[in-house]
């Protein structure tokens, strides 16, 4: 069950609290299978959303495949998840209730097979609470190379 990330959105983790995550495949078409596994894509400003009892993933951008023609791929259209009828229910009504979002936070291909989204259901982070993991991921970085010194200096 190895998997080969693709893409990762470093940012979702920096903006939001991420409360869980979700595997989910996408439908892709030929051409764009093909850009995804050569890397092509950026999540920057996607997420998904529910929209008739379907998941629906927005704002992806998948680059055309260099090798294709006429048969290219628009980059951002709207691309279909695959979730079960149940854990999209069970997203909907924490989305409506909560007022969360759904975020991708990777795109990876499974099994050397398959195209897989990690959503995540995350609710926003405040400014000040960025400001707050900034400073504590600053601190343990400060407190590593403290570490690292010492053990250079007893040597």
């Amino acid at each position: 069950m190895a998997h080969k990330i693709v893409a990762q959105n470093r940012k979702a983790r920096h903006d939001y609290f991420i409360l869980d995550t979700l595997e989910c495949g996408i439908v892709l078409m030929g051409t764009e299978i093909k850009s995804v596994r050569a890397g092509n894509l950026n999540l920057k400003d996607s997420y998904a959303s529910i929209e008739k009892n379907e998941l629906w993933l927005i704002g992806l951008h998948i680059s055309p495949y260099e090798k294709g023609s006429y048969y290219n791929h628009e980059p951002e259209r709207s691309r279909k998840l695959l979730a079960g009828r149940h854990e999209i229910i069970r997203l909907h009504g924490k989305i409506r209730e909560k007022g969360l979002t759904l975020v991708p936070l990777s795109v990876y291909i499974k099994d050397g097979r398959r195209a897989k989204v990690e959503l995540a259901l995350a609710k926003g982070k405040a400014a000040y609470d960025k400001r707050d993991a900034i400073a504590e991921r600053d601190a343990r970085r400060d407190m590593a190379r403290a570490v690292r010194r010492k053990g250079r200096d007893d040597e």
